[in-house]
């Protein structure tokens, strides 16, 4: 087998993972824990996420393939302590798809995508044994993902408004109660509030929450980094200019992105 190939097989990976962590291996990857790679799985996710926000094929591919080092080098982890390894990783997720698909692998009729993950939704809570259809939900998950996601699954059991209008009247309602709190607390508990109405709004536009802030995060700092760069070709202190003179080079920027002509 020519060594590319051989570099393109999964159980080359596993063995890769299991040269380092052996004797003679790395002695960075042997000192490394489950806890302490939590952080760097937690980045890889966000990396792949941000190449799909960019729509980088190439860096997509490579991202995914740091997120599945991180996999395999925790199955390995678990194998060398005897818990667990990536053959019951690739087990356990294989079974567990085509049990969560009767309607492919077996007589189950659905109609549409909606049915398929009302299924999906029961079927997942008989096998955990889950007294509540949010129980599932990660707790870690950012908060914005949190929200869409039990306001989604509360949604598939018909716990929701009529309309997108009902949602953005109650946004209005939230923002009045906001403008109207006294105190930190109340404050607190009301932005709460508001974020999360507006997570909803999000959620039945059929938006991503989480990816349309990221994505404007990204506009923030194209078009702040692009408000720099033309102070210092101005020769200008970005610091010692008015908010209207900060504003209209955000302006600039803006426009200039909008054109293409930079930012």
């Amino acid at each position: 087998m020519a060594g590319a190939d051989k570099m393109a097989r999964f159980e080359t990976l596993v063995a890769l993972l299991a040269r380092l962590r052996g004797p003679g291996g790395c002695p960075w990857d042997r000192e490394q824990t489950h806890r302490t790679l939590r952080e760097a799985l937690l980045e890889e996710c966000y990396e792949v996420l941000e190449a799909l926000d960019e729509g980088d094929k190439g860096k997509l591919a490579e991202e995914l393939g740091d997120l599945l080092m991180q996999i395999v080098f925790h199955a390995q982890m678990a194998a060398e302590a005897g818990d667990f390894t990536i053959d019951d990783v690739v087990r356990n997720i294989t079974t567990k798809l085509v049990n969560r698909h009767p309607h492919v692998f077996g007589s189950t009729k659905v109609k549409d995508a909606d049915e398929v993950l009302a299924s999906w939704d029961s079927l997942k809570r008989k096998e955990k044994k889950r007294s509540s259809l949010l129980d599932s939900v990660p707790k870690k998950l950012p908060a914005l993902s949190y929200s869409q996601e039990v306001q989604g699954r509360a949604a598939r059991v018909g716990f929701d408004w009529e309309d997108v209008e009902g949602v953005l009247d109650k946004l209005v309602e939230e923002a009045g109660e906001l403008k109207e709190a006294e105190g930190r607390e109340e404050k607190e508990h009301e932005m709460g509030d508001l974020l999360f109405t507006l997570v909803n709004v999000a959620r039945r536009l059929e938006i991503d929450a989480e990816s349309a802030l990221r994505e404007a995060n990204r506009r923030f700092f194209r078009r702040f980094a692009r408000m720099e760069e033309l102070c210092r070709q101005r020769g200008v202190n970005f610091g010692e200019l008015s908010f209207e003179e900060q504003n209209a080079l955000w302006e600039e920027a803006k426009r200039e992105r909008d054109t293409g002509k930079g930012g």
